[in-house]
């Protein structure tokens, strides 16, 4: 289907259409891996080989029980083999309905679709092929489709691609090349972070980018557990042994106390042959007693309540496990491969250094006209929010998320942005764009008592609409300025964070400042400064690191990033040291030309 921007984008589908979406491409609901019945996934505890041995202890117990009319032994096996399999089965079977519940309630949540002419909500699982569906910042993307609208839009695609903000247009001109998926298009499961638009609906459910990686990580491996294959070699050795003993011992005493005692050759009776058939009886069910004592009845138990314990203090760090013995597998791994954002990194931007006229410290900035215009101009040239958190807790942003990390850094010097932007009268505004590479909001600041232009972006862009530099109290020429802010912004690169450049201007009383005409009013500008901005890494993670290492675990960062922030990172994390050269990176390019023997040799 190719979406394009026609009275259908203002009218979706009608019910009748809908109904017709839903027989010819499905619902929008990810289809669960396929259960197992409950006998089914009861039976499969009995595949664990120390449980089959102890299975083969039972039916020779079974048989001393009925001679010896004893049943104690063979009840305590039964009851262990019952005990072992049945703790398994039971907390595998609630974590299973867990994953359904939580399923179940993400499916639930509501999306604002055109249909019949009107805007309406409804569950994201009710959605179709065709559907028109409206987007705003924070939500996440129902299904899979193309954008008809994109106003500043920007998408968390860190589920799929690990890049935390990437801009969305419709306009080809501003493609990106270079991107995962294409520029107009838009994925289930990422979540706008900034700007708004709408989408026509292309897939739903399986059909989605994301169903089809939910897909492949359902399959099923056959391959056997580390834990499996080690038990599989103790349940071996142990009938081996077992049995070995056994054997010798039921012929040494066969031999000793039948075969040279009795004259086979004078038994003509069945009467003659009966105490050498008694003996002989008597022998084999020592030799069977052997066999039953050489099984570990308790050793089934004690794995599956270790499996078990460990699913549990799993659960208690929010973390849901499906199947026991996965449990077992993470703690026999050799390798991690492990994403950056998000996982290594807080996937929360934050300040790092601010550099305004020259002080690389915010709380340096006083009540002077510099501190007073960057205050001013971070509050008002901004589309983000900050919402109040618990007691103790810092505020939460809304909106994109370069912005909110200012209003953060804001706070954090006891400022007040919504104080300020609501102090100054907002005349017009020109958000960011892809293409621009800049934001600009003209406001009638209370500062001055004039009207001001305050422009953030890309720091060579900004710098480049400027005319002078604040440096130090004194109005420098920008051209003398630039080798030195290009080399402070390529050490900020080097160091993996985004940059961000800050101008303004006081406008002239006779200058036509309001309507389109705004860009044009972006020039002649006073550069204030620029901001560095990181996600921070997770305060535990070198600790993570470190204990991976000393237990022989080897880590490798798995990342879409440049190959110089993957090294920052690294770097911080204590991944990389000192003695590691360029061989212990490559990218993913040069890794696909390799073959596969100096791919081993790499790896």
């Amino acid at each position: 289907m190719i979406a394009t921007k026609d009275d259908y984008s203002h009218i979706g589908l009608t019910d009748e259409q809908v109904l017709k979406s839903r027989i010819e491409h499905g619902v929008n609901l990810l289809t669960p891996p396929k259960r197992p019945s409950l006998w089914k996934l009861y039976l499969e505890k009995f595949e664990d080989p120390v449980v089959r041995v102890l299975l083969v202890a039972a039916l020779f117990s079974l048989l001393i029980s009925i001679v010896e009319n004893e049943y104690a032994e063979t009840i305590g096996i039964i009851m262990a083999i019952l005990l072992a399999t049945g703790i398994g089965f039971f907390f595998e079977y609630d974590a299973g309905k867990k994953f359904d519940l939580l399923n179940a309630v993400n499916e639930e949540t509501l999306v604002k679709v055109i249909r019949n002419g009107r805007v309406q909500e409804i569950p994201r699982k009710e959605v179709v092929v065709g559907d028109i569906v409206l987007l705003e910042t924070g939500e996440e993307v129902p299904a899979d489709g193309a954008l008809l609208e994109a106003i500043s839009l920007q998408v968390n695609e860190s589920n799929l691609t690990g890049e935390p903000v990437v801009s969305k247009t419709t306009v080809e001109a501003d493609f990106d090349e270079e991107a995962t998926y294409a520029s107009n298009h838009i994925l289930r499961g990422t979540t706008i972070v900034d700007g708004h638009g709408s989408m026509c609906v292309e897939a739903v459910g399986d059909a989605t980018e994301i169903g089809k990686v939910a897909r492949q990580s359902t399959e099923q491996s056959t391959e056997p557990t580390p834990l499996n294959i080690q038990l599989t070699k103790l349940a071996n050795l142990i009938g081996k042994i077992g049995f070995s003993v056994a054997g010798l011992a039921f012929l040494i005493f066969f031999v000793k106390d039948v075969a040279l005692v009795y004259d086979f050759a004078s038994f003509h009776t069945f009467r003659d042959w009966l105490p050498a058939l008694q003996a002989t009886l008597q022998y084999f069910m020592m030799a069977v007693t052997l066999i039953v004592v050489a099984v570990p009845e308790g050793l089934p138990m004690s794995v599956t309540l270790s499996l078990a314990l460990n699913m549990r203090r799993m659960l208690s760090t929010n973390n849901l496990v499906r199947k026991m013995h996965a449990c077992e597998t993470m703690g026999a791994i050799t390798v991690i491969c492990t994403d950056k954002t998000g996982t290594l990194t807080q996937n929360l931007m934050q300040v790092y250094e601010a550099n305004f006229g020259g002080l690389k410290n915010g709380s340096e900035l006083g009540n002077d006209d510099l501190g007073r215009l960057v205050m001013e101009g971070i509050s008002v040239n901004s589309t983000a929010f900050l919402e109040e958190g618990a007691s103790g807790e810092k505020p939460k942003g809304v909106g994109n998320p370069t912005e909110v990390a200012l209003l953060l850094w804001l706070n954090e010097q006891g400022k007040d942005y919504l104080a300020l932007r609501e102090q100054a009268t907002v005349i017009d505004q020109l958000t960011f764009s892809t293409e621009r590479k800049f934001m600009a909001t003209l406001v009638h600041s209370p500062l001055l008592g004039k009207k001001i232009l305050y422009v953030k972006g890309a720091p060579e862009i900004v710098l480049g609409k400027c005319k002078e530099v604040i440096l130090d109290g004194k109005r420098v020429d920008a051209s003398e300025y630039r080798p030195a802010i290009e080399a402070q912004l390529l050490n900020y690169q080097n160091m993996a964070m985004r940059t961000l450049g800050f101008a303004f201007r006081v406008m002239d009383e006779e200058e036509q400042e309001i309507g389109k005409e705004i860009q044009e009013k972006v020039k002649d500008m006073s550069f204030l400064g620029v901001v560095a901005i990181s996600d921070p890494i997770r305060p535990d993670v070198p600790a993570a690191v470190e204990k991976c290492r000393s237990a022989g675990i080897g880590v490798k960062i798995v990342t879409g990033d440049t190959p110089g922030t993957a090294t920052e990172i690294a770097r911080q994390i204590g991944l990389w040291l000192p003695e590691d050269t360029e061989r212990n990176r490559i990218t993913g390019a040069a890794f696909a030309e390799l073959t596969d023997e100096e791919a081993l040799d790499r790896v």
